[in-house]
């Protein structure tokens, strides 16, 4: 599914940057996905540490993987590296 990248109001140079961004975020599912397979239900900072991410990364891409029906959450919370409590993901397969 497509997801746009910047809003109507946007200047054309936002655009621009947010086509270019679409291989990288596809590229950033993909290892979502695969960390999230092999490692099973992890947060965000357990995705990002296995995937070798930045935290920010991960968390944008998780909504986006949830409405293409590729992770969902497991309605658990687990810590993040901070000792805060975030939601727990995992692969649908």
């Amino acid at each position: 599914m497509e997801h746009y990248r910047a809003r109507n109001t946007d200047p054309i140079t936002s655009w621009e940057a947010a086509d270019e961004a679409k291989d990288l975020a596809k590229a950033h599912a993909a290892l979502i996905l695969k960390t999230l397979i092999e490692q099973g239900p992890l947060g965000k900072d357990g995705i990002a540490f296995f995937a070798v991410m930045d935290g920010h990364q991960v968390a944008r891409r998780l909504p986006e993987m949830e409405r293409d029906g590729l992770v969902g959450l497991t309605g658990k919370t687990v810590k993040s590296i901070a000792k805060r409590s975030e939601r727990e993901w995992y692969a649908i397969s």
